[in-house]
């Protein structure tokens, strides 16, 4: 049966409901913007280019396409091969101490190396034992979980190294908790640690770890590895031998009162390194000694993963969203100019029902050239509604709009100031003002163009073209006062001619001889005075370098 290796991904798919909620509110919106319009003849000619149909199946295909990518995302798969293995056992963690002070050659051929090697010769004992590890330095890591795959926990302690973690030192506490933390909570006993380390310490809490984890249930051995006489460090990268700030020679030796403590507060047993046998032997009969219990163990099963159908299903559906056009294909359109225009342009056509039939005929067919760009014949047909009722504003909002296309961008201007006269509607007026603004903004009249859209903006202040354009017709303004500012400075650079004439002559110093010796004599006091308070600063800044072996 078909499980999931990260189930804790599909609680994404709660997302789902709030994506459909917002399509529905979105057409909602949409319904209620075309209810507002109330013209049967305007929602049809706004409509005629929109495919409602194409926007439902974008909407859905984006929705398969996320449920998709989640469900790969929480890794379908189906078990394969062997099945789950249940045996007696244990959970043994292993906490290796990784840091520079291991590479000490008391124990030969170094200190780390032994460790390792007698970690592996432990680890084919625990046969029936589940199997976990955490390196350590100045931090500690979780390198392998608890696993009956036992060939996997040989191959991550082969791996083992001072390079494992970067950060040096060493802190038996955090290994402690990170080993604790991989167990399972509810249980009390089954539980044993293995700590293998040279005991040099820099972490105070260590001993407190192992209290607290011997109340919980966890038994902690510890194995000491190096001599209490101590030995030089190699550093890896330089070969030469690890200094200390001062620059004498780092000996590091075997800690074994620290070991012993946590091993005692640990309900187990410290053991001193002599010889990887008699380590090995007396280890594992400690743990056989142990409750066993019964361990289901599905590590060594083999899944075979389904979760790269499903990207690639996902990655379809988004690639077919893109090219699904919401649009219908129109032939022989030619419109270039800004769509803000022709969308307010449109949308404004209609909106004043005082309009008599007639009106409206002749803004339909001026409408109706202005799609063919044909300009004049549009000018020809708002001049005529005018020329019958000159108080139209939408008569003059569009004449505005033809003239700007016909490249009359003053007339154009004067038609929307017209237009904002005559019209009621502040949504109408607002884009009267942008319609303004954009003229004059391609014209190069800031100041006028900032006007329009702040206006604009006043009246309607969702409205974020006008927003836009506002930010840019202000940024090109700033730009401009400063290639003036600069072009001023230079002509000022140009005029200036030096006049060796009009120089100043060196004026003689009123100061006496007394009064300059006084000066100086308080600038070097000054001078004292700051040197002593620097020398305070950095005496009070110097720290002691943390150990980082």
């Amino acid at each position: 049966m078909p499980t999931f290796q990260h189930a804790e991904y599909l609680l994404l798919l709660a997302f789902i409901p709030v994506f459909a909620g917002i399509f529905i509110y979105a057409l909602y919106q949409k319904r209620s913007v075309v209810k507002k319009l109330g013209d049967n003849e305007l929602v049809k000619l706004l409509t005629s280019n929109h495919n409602t149909s194409a926007y439902i199946v974008k909407f859905l295909l984006i929705t398969l396409a996320f449920v998709l990518m989640i469900l790969a995302f929480a890794n379908p798969r189906s078990a394969v091969g062997s099945e789950k293995v249940s045996r007696n056992g244990i959970d043994v963690m292993i906490a290796l101490d990784v840091s520079k002070s291991m590479l000490a050659q008391d124990i030969k051929p170094a200190r780390l190396d032994r460790a390792k090697q007698l970690l592996s010769r432990l680890v084919d004992k625990l046969s029936n034992d589940r199997v976990g590890i955490v390196v350590f330095a100045g931090k500690a890591y979780l390198q392998m979980p608890l696993t009956g795959d036992h060939a996997a926990a040989k191959m991550y302690l082969n791996a083992a190294s001072t390079e494992s973690v970067p950060t040096q030192g060493t802190v038996i506490g955090d290994a402690l908790k990170m080993c604790n933390a991989s167990y399972n909570p509810k249980e009390k006993k089954y539980k044993a640690l293995i700590l293998i380390s040279d005991g040099e310490d820099h972490d105070e809490d260590a001993v407190k770890t192992a209290k607290q984890m011997g109340q919980d249930g966890v038994v902690i051995y510890t194995v000491g590895i190096g001599s209490p006489q101590g030995s030089p460090i190699i550093d890896e990268t330089t070969g030469l031998l690890k200094t200390d700030k001062d620059g004498n020679t780092v000996i590091s030796k075997l800690n074994e009162a620290t070991l012993q403590s946590i091993a005692e507060k640990g309900n187990g047993k410290y053991v001193l390194f002599q010889n990887t046998d008699q380590v090995v032997e007396e280890i594992t009969s400690e743990l056989t000694g142990m409750d066993q219990r019964n361990v289901t163990d599905d590590s060594l099963m083999n899944y075979k993963s389904w979760f790269r159908y499903f990207l690639v299903f996902a990655f379809v559906f988004l690639i077919m969203e893109i090219f699904i056009s919401e649009k219908k294909s129109r032939k022989n359109s030619s419109m270039k100019i800004r769509p803000a225009i022709v969308l307010l342009f449109v949308l404004t056509g209609f909106t004043t029902s005082a309009q008599t039939k007639k009106e409206k005929q002749g803004i339909l067919k001026g409408n109706a050239a202005y799609k063919k760009n044909e300009f004049e014949n549009a000018l020809d047909a708002y001049g005529r509604v005018l020329q019958k009722n000159p108080e139209n504003g939408i008569a003059k909002f569009n004449m505005g709009n033809a003239l700007y296309r016909t490249d009359k961008k003053e007339e154009a201007v004067s038609a929307y100031d017209n237009a904002v006269k005559k019209l009621n509607n502040p949504g109408e007026k607002s884009n009267a003002f942008y319609n303004k603004g954009v003229v004059l903004q391609q014209d190069k009249k800031l100041p006028e163009c900032i006007d329009a859209y702040k206006n604009s903006l006043k009246l309607e202040p969702a409205n974020e073209d006008a927003r836009q354009n506002l930010q840019k017709a202000l940024q090109q303004q700033k730009q401009q006062e400063k290639q003036d500012r600069q072009q001023d400075q230079n002509k000022k650079k140009q005029d200036q001619k030096p006049d060796k004439k009009n120089e100043p002559k060196p004026q003689q110093s009123k100061l006496t001889r007394k009064d300059a010796e006084e000066k100086l004599k308080a600038l070097m006091e000054q001078e004292k005075n700051l040197q002593d308070k620097l020398h305070k600063v950095n005496a009070a800044s110097v720290t002691k370098p943390e150990k980082d072996w």
